[in-house]
């Protein structure tokens, strides 16, 4: 079987999706050693985050060069050249925009419907019904959808988007980079980063769907005596767009036990994880929820939102609390700081529980797919 992958995201600036799409790229070649892969690139992009050139020297792999951006109309004749030229029998896109006029079969993922539910989270927000319109159109043109959790295929249901028999989940992976880190090596990295007392992490954007007002309102409720003695420290991009959060911290009068960490490098991630005392994660809604296990994966106890896709992933490894209530939020908070032995039981189940979703995983239950919906076609 020859397979296109539409690899274009990997340049496109697109961290979340390029990972995916990478790591699919990397594992289904050695997966499905009789079929050939044409990995889709754009030869004008300049973006080179993730190294294809160490995938291209598998026999079968061919990188296959479409000239337009994912996000271009030019690329629904592009791409669809690119297919026909090749002799392509699938294609499948990694993201909603896709081309919708192919000679093949067609498979893509639905990670989320974040800009439908969060419309205010689009950097145009007046652009939400586009993404209802174009969403509403993968699903129809596409042969089948994989998205990531069974959240979002409840979503997809729910938003008459899509049938439960045209969707299949395929959990996420967690990159083996994310493991416990040498004691010697957290400390160093904790005194270059002057994080000098106990830290309480959340790792994220500061969009609203993050929750991350209701999670600084939650610290001001926690005991004095904790927030004298640890930190919360925010790490992650911070979009200029939504600067209300730093006016909270001074209203609440908390600034002194609160660090804007902004973002780290991704090669220094699994240390800032290893050196928490705790990993917090208030998020509204995801599609996922991939730092949860990231942190599990370096042995920190995790304390999440029971909404969406976060209990399906952290099953009974994190302790759960409302988004949407903060006193439960600041009692969740506090219980990770001082109760030690709850601690050591949540890095004991989310060591065991990251362990369960491996990139190799999600790019075997994605060839099933593919297998699935080449047979349905003979």
């Amino acid at each position: 079987m020859r397979l296109a992958l539409d690899c274009r995201y990997i340049q496109d600036h697109f961290p979340g999706i390029g990972r995916y799409t990478y790591e699919l790229a990397r594992h289904l070649p050695a997966l499905a050693p009789e079929s050939e892969f044409l990995l889709l690139t754009n030869p004008g992009a300049s973006n080179t985050r993730f190294a294809l050139d160490r995938i291209m020297n598998r026999d079968n792999v061919r990188a296959v060069p479409v000239p337009a951006s994912p996000f271009l109309p030019r690329q629904q004749w592009a791409v669809r050249r690119a297919v026909s030229g090749y002799g392509a029998e699938l294609y499948h896109s990694p993201y909603y925009l896709m081309p919708y006029a192919l000679p093949c079969h067609m498979v893509a993922t639905i990670h989320d419907l974040i800009p439908l539910r969060f419309p205010q989270s689009l950097a145009r927000p007046r652009l939400a019904p586009l993404f209802n319109l174009l969403t509403r159109l993968c699903a129809w043109r596409a042969a089948h959808l994989i998205v990531d959790s069974d959240a979002t295929r409840d979503d997809l249901v729910r938003e008459r988007i899509s049938t439960r028999d045209r969707m299949t989940r395929v959990h996420l992976g967690v990159d083996p980079q994310f493991s416990p880190q040498p004691t010697g090596e957290v400390t160093r990295y904790c005194e270059q980063a002057r994080l000098t007392s106990p830290y309480l992490l959340y790792l994220g954007s500061n969009k609203p769907h993050k929750n991350l007002a209701a999670l600084l309102r939650a610290w001001a409720l926690v005991t004095e005596s904790l927030r004298q003695e640890h930190t919360l420290v925010l790490a992650g991009h911070r979009d200029a767009r939504y600067a209300e959060e730093r006016v909270l911290v001074e209203s609440l009068g908390v600034g002194e036990s609160v660090r804007w960490l902004g973002s780290v490098p991704e090669h220094e991630l699994p240390l800032l994880y290893a050196g928490a005392k705790g990993f917090v994660f208030p998020s509204l809604y995801e599609g996922f929820g991939l730092p949860i296990l990231e942190a599990m994966a370096c042995g920190t106890p995790v304390a999440c939102a029971r909404a969406s896709s976060m209990p399906e992933i952290a099953e009974d490894a994190a302790l759960l609390f409302d988004p949407a209530q903060e006193r439960e939020i600041a009692d969740a908070l506090a219980r990770l700081l001082s109760d030690a032995p709850l601690r050591r039981r949540l890095t004991e189940r989310g060591l065991a529980r990251a362990q369960a979703f491996t990139w190799e995983r999600t790019a075997a239950e994605t060839l099933a797919v593919y297998r699935r919906v080449a047979r349905a076609s003979t």
